[in-house]
């Protein structure tokens, strides 16, 4: 053999780099090597970043000072496959940062993630692409993204991906987009219910889990719901529910069921296949706190359909729910209470919760727990409503004291709730006398105070429905409640403002509580209101009405009428005609003032006796002024009994023995009245000492400005006092009202001057009367009984005065140029009809100047001769 000749190696070319192995222990430099055009560099490099970047936060930010994120994100769109799946693994990690999708939103990177879902790329792409987009999914800004960059058709074609990591990142993703409203109604039209479906029988709770959540919030939309039944998912969801080891699945499938309730249709189909009632025996039977609390919210939701009540009701769901105030859960309480409160819409189910619900509900009224107490006092205030049952039930089982303590509640719907419930139980009177014993009236004051507008409009309420007598309406006033119920007429709000002229309007049925409300400025709020078409309201002029009722002096100066409903009482004064808004001045400082040369202010006095007032505001109170016979009402019960008569000096009290029946209104009035006790003698020396005592009086100097209030007292007009004695003994008596009213008209004139015919008014000087009498008395404030030269608004204020003491039905109202005069109504029984029926009354006007008692239809040129010349 021969000897081998060793091959001489050919020495590498000269323009070729060796290759170099490079050990780095530096995160910046492989950081660099993201930059180099080599692919396996490139891919070297992402894949450790990728296991730097899974060790912690701490690497993530480390990674984004270092400057990886925007190199990396050119690498999404390499052309090399390797490179382009590690670029997106990384992308996959790191997005959990709040810092990198802040810079990743920048560098709009949204469309080469959503690129990686396509149905060429590698499963493993898909992952991680998914992962990136769910991480970026959480904020709002990027959910705008993902959906305007059409991120969710390939996310739902990924749900029917083999790999169960795919399915859940592409699930989670869909869940966060569809918190939007905007994602969630494009969503339906991509028909995402199968593959959503589909996740339910994943062996991966978590994916399970997802997918329950995400149909709980698309099923809010009633399309989804339809392809939700359609796709037989309510039979999926049952065997949720049937399947005791899926149990962690239990509370988000009642979620989604409860949607599904929500359509009339979908209830008589759980109805038909048994669904319902499984449903209900799961809640009522299940120890979970949360269970039990979502199958109570979703009955609540279905209960607001009047359908659905009725199908409940005959699936017995009160029992449930009773069963469920129970639950050692607040959550559960809550939830059972708001259902309750949904379910009473239905009356049999209001019956139903008569005897086995409202006792519990009561007791959940002393929770410490006051959401528990507000959901409570919901459900008892929906069970009181139009229930006088229930409302008794309630009182029963001691929920008043409760109530009223939750008024005084941090939380403005409990306040609001149980005001409610008190409202609904005051309106029967038992229960609203042990109402105002448990100091109601101060317990309101601070929901009136309350700036939220329902508190102040059911607060409001319930002072309108509580403060029916005068002992509830003290109670309200010197506690300070009227103030804060006055300033509620201010709100904007419509029901605030309408609930508080409501209660206004109440309390306005007490005189003192009526004065004091003027006081406070209710009136001018009230006139106010009423000038608006869109403010005012019934209640705001009922109001309005009812305050000046029980101030007639303002009511004649503003309006210039007073009907036959408004008494006249001791202590009403006109002083002529103001404006609507127009102050009027108290009697006290109209007195007090100078004697000027202004129309006199007309005095209505009729005390027994002198003593001061207990408040001189009270114009009109009998506690003030007092009264000798004060209406037809006190002439009635005097025809019972023996009458009294108190009149002031000059008359004594004579006590008249019961006349013998006769028939007839005016009979039955003058029963107590009609005879007198004493002989003419006695008779003459009364009238002397009466005309001793006016002159005693009328020399009883005035009053200074120095005076205090309480020796102040209005001026008395004994005469006024002769008057009412002399009409009530003589025209009171009287059968015929014609006759009555012709009768007091003739004495009106006759004590006021007398007749007066037209062509000689120019020589009735009442005007140098008038001023006489202001020049004797040195006061603007003449009392009328002292008047004995007076015209139209005179004898007409007279007239109304007389017939309301004897209870003649009389209107008193004012003219121009100082006229005023009084119409009357009177039966017409020849113009009967064919069967028997009374035709209306007719209006007459009664001539007090010209032919003192004559009667002028209203509608004739008579009167309005009368009213106008």
């Amino acid at each position: 053999m021969g000897k081998k000749i060793k091959k001489e190696v050919e020495p590498p070319p000269k323009d070729v780099f060796d290759p170099l192995t490079i050990e780095s222990k530096k995160a910046a430099t492989v950081v660099l090597m993201l930059n180099s055009p080599e692919e396996e560099i490139l891919a070297k490099a992402c894949e450790a970043i990728y296991k730097f970047a899974l060790k912690g936060e701490e690497n993530k930010a480390t990674l984004l000072e270092l400057g990886a994120v925007e190199p990396l994100t050119k690498l999404l769109t390499h052309e090399d496959k390797i490179v382009r799946r590690n670029a997106t693994m990384i992308f996959g990690i790191l997005a959990s940062n709040s810092d990198v999708k802040k810079l990743l939103r920048e560098l709009e990177v949204m469309n080469s993630v959503i690129a990686q879902l396509a149905p060429e790329e590698e499963v493993v792409i898909h992952e991680f692409a998914s992962l990136c987009l769910a991480n970026l999914s959480v904020e709002y800004t990027g959910k705008v993204q993902i959906y305007e960059h059409g991120g969710l058709e390939p996310l739902i074609r990924l749900l029917s991906s083999p790999d169960p990591d795919v399915k859940k990142n592409s699930i989670e993703c869909i869940y966060n987009l569809v918190q939007d409203f905007q994602c969630r109604t494009t969503l339906h039209e991509l028909n995402p219910i199968p593959p959503i479906l589909e996740l339910l029988k994943s062996e991966y709770p978590i994916i399970q889990l997802l997918a329950l959540k995400t149909l709980g919030v698309i099923t809010c939309d009633k399309e989804s719901r339809a392809m939700l039944k359609e796709n037989q998912g309510l039979d999926q969801l049952s065997k949720i529910l049937e399947t005791k080891e899926w149990n962690d699945l239990h509370v988000e499938a009642l979620a989604v069921i409860a949607n599904c309730l929500e359509d009339m249709d979908t209830v008589v189909l759980m109805q038909q296949t048994g669904i319902l009632r499984k449903l209900l025996s799961f809640a009522e039977n299940s120890t979970v706190p949360d269970i039990q609390k979502n199958s109570a919210k979703a009955i609540t939701k279905a209960a607001y359909d009047a359908e659905n009540r009725k199908i409940f009701h005959e699936q017995e769901v009160e029992k449930c729910l009773v069963a469920l105030l129970g639950s050692d859960s607040d959550g559960t309480k809550i939830a059972a209470s708001q259902a309750i409160s949904a379910m009473s819409e239905n009356s049999s189910s209001k019956d139903f919760f008569n005897t086995q619900g409202i006792p519990q509900i009561v007791q959940l009224l002393r929770s410490d727990n006051e959401e528990v107490r507000e959901a409570a006092a919901l459900a008892l205030a929906n069970l009181t409503t139009s229930s006088s049952a229930n409302a008794n039930a309630a009182a029963e089982a001691d929920a008043i004291d409760p109530l009223i303590n939750i008024l005084s509640s941090k939380r403005d719907g409990a306040i609001a709730n149980a005001a409610t419930v008190l409202t609904n139980m005051a309106i029967q009177e038992p229960l609203r006398s042990i109402i105002q014993g448990h100091d109601v009236m101060q317990a309101l004051l601070a929901p009136l105070h309350s700036t939220n507008t329902v508190v102040q409009s059911t607060a409001a309420l319930t002072v309108a429905s509580t403060a029916c007598d005068v002992e509830a309406r003290n109670q309200l006033r010197n506690c300070g409640g009227l103030e804060p119920l006055v300033e509620l007429l201010h709100s904007k709000n419509d029901e605030v403002r309408r609930h508080a002229s409501w209660a206004v309007m109440v309390c306005a049925s007490d005189e003192v509580t009526a004065v004091e409300l003027c006081k406070l400025g209710a009136l001018d709020i009230l006139g106010e209101i009423n000038l608006s078409v869109s403010r005012k309201n019934k209640f705001s002029e009922a109001a309005y009405n009812k305050l000046l009722n029980n101030n007639l002096s303002l009511k004649y100066s503003q309006t210039g009428y007073l009907s036959s409903s408004n008494l006249i009482s001791d202590g009403f004064y006109d002083c002529g005609r103001i404006n609507p808004g127009t102050k009027l001045l108290p009697l006290k400082e109209l007195s007090l003032q100078e004697v000027n040369d202004q129309r006199a202010i007309l005095l209505v006095n009729c005390k027994s006796d002198i003593s001061p007032p207990p408040s001189m505001e009270d114009k009109s109170s009998d506690v003030g002024y007092g009264r000798s016979i004060s209406s037809s009402s006190s002439l009635r019960r005097a025809s019972r009994e023996k009458a009294t008569f108190h009149f002031s000096a000059g008359f004594g009290s004579p006590t008249e023995e019961k006349s013998e029946p006769t028939s007839g209104r005016n009979t039955a009035l003058s029963r107590g009245a009609a005879k007198e006790k004493g002989s003419r003698k006695g008779r003459g020396k009364k009238e002397e000492e009466k005309v001793k005592e006016e002159e005693e009086i009328l020399a009883v100097p005035k009053l200074t400005e120095g005076s205090s209030e309480k020796e102040w007292y209005p001026p008395p007009d004994p005469e006024l006092c002769v008057y009412v004695y002399e009409v009530t003994k003589s025209i009171l008596p009287i059968v015929n009202i014609k006759d009555q009213i012709e009768a007091l008209a003739k004495f009106v004139a006759d004590k006021m001057g007398g007749k007066i015919p037209k062509e000689k008014m120019s020589d009735f000087s009442w005007e140098l009367h008038i001023s006489e009498l202001k020049f004797q008395l040195k006061s603007n404030v003449i009392p009328i009984g002292h008047i004995k030269k007076g015209i139209f608004y005179h004898r007409a204020l007279l007239f109304k005065v007389l017939a309301d003491k004897i209870g003649v039905g009389s209107c008193l109202v004012r003219g121009e140029y100082s006229r005023a005069w009084n119409e009357v109504k009177l039966l017409n029984e020849a113009r009967k009809g064919i069967i028997g029926r009374l035709p209306p009354p007719e209006e007459y006007i009664v001539d007090l100047m010209f032919h003192p008692g004559a009667l002028l239809k209203l509608r004739s040129k008579e009167a309005d001769l009368y009213r106008f010349l």
